[in-house]
């Protein structure tokens, strides 16, 4: 029993570390090949936790001949346009100047159902509203809609918007995040007064907290147990 969880630590951290070096990205947004060596890698490392039997290096050398396998396709990719071709695909146009690419359909065995229900998912509720919907490489569906479809910017108005920037986190859950403190060139005297100023004793009290570009600072305090 002992030996079984011991095994299972030690695989469990060899499959985080690779999936770490195989990068960031949601199984809904991978390759077809990325998928196939996850799906491998959770196979190999299954074996060696369900059969003691075999030797728990023979998985983990495994692993890491996927992970890089992975890592060299995906360098490969970067570099060869071919190569990502034939490996990944082209993305496929399904509607075409507002006109459904039956053919196309066709190929990919899509039914009309499927792709009325995708260009619903996009928030889209007619096949009238899009120019052009293309199933990209890792099987999403882009939509770009008929011109009196888009939504209304800015631009279109002649108007001029402010600069937002992105907000800074620098509070969470109790905890002051000191790198972004340094990186919004402020110090934790500043945290404090902020807190101070909401009516909040310390960073222990605030669930989250941030400034934005503007330098202004929201504060949501923990809910009291």
């Amino acid at each position: 029993m002992l030996i079984t969880l011991i095994r299972t630590l030690i695989l469990y951290i060899v499959v985080l570390i690779c999936m770490r070096l195989m990068g960031k990205g949601e199984v809904a947004e991978m390759q077809p090949f990325e998928l196939v060596i996850m799906l491998m890698i959770a196979e190999l490392a299954a074996l060696p936790m369900g059969d003691t039997g075999i030797p728990l290096m023979n998985g983990i050398i495994a692993i890491i001949a996927l992970v890089f396998a992975q890592v060299s396709i995906s360098m490969i990719n970067l570099k060869s346009e071919k190569v990502r071709s034939i490996i990944c695909g082209k993305p496929s146009i399904l509607i075409d100047h507002g006109q459904i690419n039956e053919k196309e359909l066709k190929r990919l065995r899509i039914s009309l159902n499927d792709l009325v229900e995708q260009i619903r998912a996009k928030d889209y509720p007619s096949v009238a509203d899009v120019e052009f919907a293309i199933l990209e490489t890792n099987g999403d569906l882009s939509i770009i809609p008929k011109a009196n479809k888009r939504t209304v910017t800015l631009e279109d108005l002649h108007l001029i918007g402010s600069y937002e920037g992105l907000p800074i986190s620098l509070v969470i859950d109790g905890h002051i995040n000191k790198d972004n403190l340094k990186k919004a060139r402020l110090d934790i005297d500043w945290l404090l007064d902020q807190l101070s100023s909401h009516g909040i004793d310390g960073p222990k009290d605030v669930l989250f907290a941030y400034v934005d570009a503007t330098n202004h600072f929201y504060v949501q305090r923990k809910q009291q147990k």
